[in-house]
């Protein structure tokens, strides 16, 4: 009390009453919609007694399922149990989801809605919790998505298509309001639309993806996505790791990126799925997965010394990887990317690369080739201890470092080798598949 800048006499004359009036004549400001919102933990609600013989889907009040549909499905090690919730305007819908975790960011929430359902999927550690409902009355395309993330609470913003009172927010679908492991979940696809097609090498291209309106996705730092198409009355599935495409756009992300996968992908003439691929029109669909992968951007914290092992197309996943360690790791002193291919016409990106070295001096490339020209006069040859030894030194002798590596899997786990010889631990290292 000695604090309150009214001084104690003020809050006194509310003591043993209701203080609402008094309230509101000093602090009206104070109120749900500005400053409370983001305290709302839940909405109390009463269970109603139902006679014994009643075999009807169990009831749902104020949106929310009895608590037991999640809880059935826990186990010790999960995440405590999430819940949501939600409330309506005249034109609006929003959906609450709680899910009591404080790690919880925009690419935790893969959100998209169909003409008959609308899909939530929240990924809480190991697990995700899923809403799925079949929505009473329609709503627009387009919608938005707020995380707030210091309380875990995420908000979905829908538009209604006409402005009526909603009885109730629609009916349950499969996994709904269950918290399941995110192994268990499957594969959620949908179409997304070619934008453009740049060539980067001579047989290496850039792809642009454009997400459906209706679709909220985010591709975390090293996950991929895999690709589907129908390919003589066949689904073929080929996972890709999306790239950002800040090395083509002097570091800074466009404003529109979150609508957007970007794919470098190689094209080999006699294989069955890349050539499908680069024959898809501008304007053609491509369905795309929700993002797999096993990378955590926690063993980011307090990193000192950053080494890239990349070959060919396995440059991908250290595209972002770059981009979030340069311009987010303040401990950082150093990066490091090593980036073997064939020939210097096979080098992806090679003058932005050199660029970037040029403008951050923390970060250094170096280029090794397996089958150089008479004129290259940098390194060559194959993964090796040599190269390896020289390569990775620490900036100091206890500095926290990480090594990612992708490849073709030879490469990647001759390096993996190497690297155990050289006595980094498994903590130390992560491995892509190229």
């Amino acid at each position: 009390m000695e604090y309150h800048p009214g001084g104690e006499d003020e809050l006194m004359r509310a003591a043993g009453s209701d203080g609402t009036d008094l309230f509101d004549q000093v602090h009206r400001w104070v109120n749900y919609e500005s400053m409370l919102k983001e305290c709302l933990v839940g909405r109390m609600a009463i269970k109603p007694a139902v006679p014994k013989d009643y075999r009807e889907e169990k009831k749902v009040l104020n949106g929310m399922l009895p608590k037991t549909q999640v809880t059935d499905t826990l186990t010790k090690e999960s995440p405590g149990s999430p819940s949501y919730d939600w409330f309506q305007t005249d034109s609006l819908v929003t959906l609450v989801i709680y899910t009591k975790q404080k790690d919880i960011n925009s690419d935790s929430v893969i959100v998209d809605h169909q003409v008959d359902s609308f899909r939530a999927e929240t990924i809480i550690k190991d697990y995700s919790y899923i809403i799925h409902i079949g929505l009473s009355h329609e709503i627009q395309e387009d919608f938005s998505v707020r995380v707030i993330e210091n309380v875990g609470k995420i908000e979905i913003v829908l538009k209604k298509k006409e402005n009526t009172s909603w009885k109730r927010l629609g009916h349950p679908l499969e996994n709904h309001n269950s918290l399941i492991p995110k192994k268990d979940t499957g594969l959620n696809y949908r179409k997304c639309q070619l934008i453009s097609k740049e060539c980067v090498t001579h047989d290496t291209k850039l792809f642009c993806l454009m997400l459906p309106p209706s679709t909220h996705l985010q591709v975390p730092i090293g996950q991929h996505v895999y690709l589907k198409l129908t390919i003589t009355g066949t689904e073929i599935v080929k996972p890709y790791t999306p790239v950002s495409d800040f090395l083509l756009s002097e570091l800074k992300e466009p404003v529109l990126n979150n609508k957007y996968i970007y794919l470098l992908i190689k094209i080999y003439a006699a294989g069955l799925f890349t050539p499908e691929l680069d024959h898809l029109q501008i304007g053609d669909f491509v369905s795309v997965s929700n993002p797999e992968g096993n990378f955590k951007i926690s063993q980011f914290q307090e990193l000192e010394d950053l080494f890239l092992l990349a070959a060919g197309t396995g440059f991908t996943p250290m595209v972002k990887i770059l981009n979030y360690a340069l311009t987010n790791i303040p401990s950082l002193r150093k990066v490091k990317l090593m980036f073997f291919n064939k020939t210097e016409d096979d080098i992806i990106w090679r003058s932005q690369l050199e660029k970037l070295a040029f403008k951050d001096k923390r970060f250094q490339v170096e280029f090794v080739l397996s089958a150089p020209t008479s004129e290259w006069n940098s390194k060559q040859g194959h993964i090796s201890p040599g190269l390896l030894s020289e390569f990775l030194k620490r900036s100091l002798d206890r500095s926290k470092v990480l090594i990612c590596i992708c490849g073709p899997t030879p490469f990647t786990e001759q390096g993996i080798r190497l690297l155990q010889d050289l006595n980094f631990s498994k903590d130390e290292i992560h491995s892509f598949t190229a």
